[in-house]
């Protein structure tokens, strides 16, 4: 193994080209959001203004006006998303909320205000969805939602009308639907109900029950910034970047491969098996690609291994320099952590069954092979054949869980 001055020419490489990418955006894209980050027609709801009406379709098949809320005393209006671990954190402090107050006249609906073009793939990885209307449906189910999830993200006219800073961004409106509290939802981004010690949209509604003035009417929201589709350029940028990141690839022995299975790193790891010869694995490489990086924010690596012969060893980097599979920065800062050169290797044995001894006796022998490895060596999923990129990234995201982790005491 060789230690991190050897990967330093790629580290410097890889980050002088996304500066010139990123010095290069034309000013007219630049000039698309304000100083703050907020696009044109933005503005700042006012206490006690009248809540915006909207006509935003929902996940079960019709359109919501405020006017479909008519019935309740109070209305919650939620923005939320199906990618943001803050988000994601609420979820069951949510649906106990609701529960709490089904007996009163009070309302809830949540708007998605985002666009998947404000967002890099790189922001999607505390989760297996991305912030389309058609991963709404799915996001919603997995949290047994029973109330209405509408979508702004086409035109975000209603964000920029209510003036959503992030997901979740909380407005609660009285019986004249004038604003009475705008702010977070309550004071935790973690998932742990202990951590709460401000529920600050429940104190405001039980205020607004009981007949009072809410005591404290605004607080900072926080979790994702909203992802405005004016976002799309600079993404796309970084997007074509990554395509031509610095590859390397290694050749690599069984005692190599048992080493990297055993994982002695916090970080959970996806093997993928394959070969230039290997018309499936072609196929799924793509995929693959797109997952390590939807989860390079991650205590996640991805790792390859060719079957390839030795003298293939050129072909086998053209492969991966051709589907853009280059380690970011990041990535690179784990790699060098774990005392390695690369994430890509070329196995130089001739018997594959002693590749399988060492790094998954259950696999049965065609390729590609994908496996997911735990700190501490435990494969906690397998595939053999091309991949479910949904179901991949379920697993990794299980794996890896949905929320911000807690800091340790």
């Amino acid at each position: 193994m060789k230690d991190f001055p050897s990967i330093l020419p790629s580290l410097l490489s890889s980050l002088a080209f996304t500066l010139i990418i990123a010095c290069s955006l034309p000013a007219q894209q630049a000039s698309l959001l304000d100083e703050n980050g907020n696009p044109a027609g933005f503005q700042t709801l006012e206490m006690g203004a009248q809540a915006p009406d909207f006509d935003l379709p929902g996940i079960d098949g019709r359109n919501y006006t405020l006017a479909d809320f008519d019935h309740a005393d109070f209305l919650m209006v939620l923005f939320t998303s199906n990618h943001c671990p803050t988000s994601h954190a609420i979820e069951n402090r949510l649906k106990t909320f609701i529960e709490d107050y089904s007996d009163r006249s009070f309302a809830l609906v949540a708007i998605n205000p985002n666009h998947p073009d404000g967002l890099s793939i790189d922001e999607l990885g505390f989760g297996e969805f991305n912030d389309s209307f058609e991963d709404m449906k799915p996001y919603a189910e997995l949290n047994g939602w029973t109330f209405p999830y509408i979508y702004d993200g086409e035109t975000q006219q209603v964000a920029r009308a209510y003036g959503c800073l992030a997901t979740p961004h909380v407005f609660l409106f009285d019986k004249e639907r004038h604003l009475r509290y705008a702010g977070r939802f309550d004071d935790s981004r973690y998932e742990p109900e202990h951590t709460v010690n401000s529920p600050d949209a429940r104190n405001a509604l039980e205020d607004l029950l009981a007949g009072r003035e809410v005591a404290v009417p605004r607080t900072r929201p926080h979790g994702c910034s909203t992802k405005w589709r004016e976002k799309r350029a600079r993404n796309v940028a970084m997007m074509e970047s990554w395509k031509k990141l610095p590859v390397s690839i290694e050749k690599i022995d069984t005692d190599g491969i048992a080493a990297l299975r055993a994982n002695a790193t916090n970080n959970y790891r996806l093997f993928n098996i394959w070969a230039t010869w290997c018309v499936p694995c072609r196929e799924e490489f793509p995929e693959l690609v797109s997952i390590s990086r939807q989860f390079d924010m991650r205590g996640f690596d991805f790792i390859t291994i060719t079957l390839d012969t030795p003298d293939k060893e050129a072909e086998a980097m053209a492969f991966l320099k051709r589907y853009g599979a280059g380690p970011t920065d990041r990535a690179l800062k784990r790699i060098s952590t774990d005392n390695r050169n690369t994430n890509h290797y070329l196995y130089t044995g001739t018997n594959q069954d002693a590749l399988a001894d060492v790094l998954d006796p259950e696999w049965p022998g065609p390729i590609p092979h994908t496996i997911l490895v735990a700190p501490g060596g435990d494969i906690i999923w397998r595939h053999n054949g091309i991949i479910n990129g949904k179901e991949a990234r379920s697993q990794i995201a299980e794996a890896l869980t949905r929320y911000w982790e807690l800091p340790e005491d």
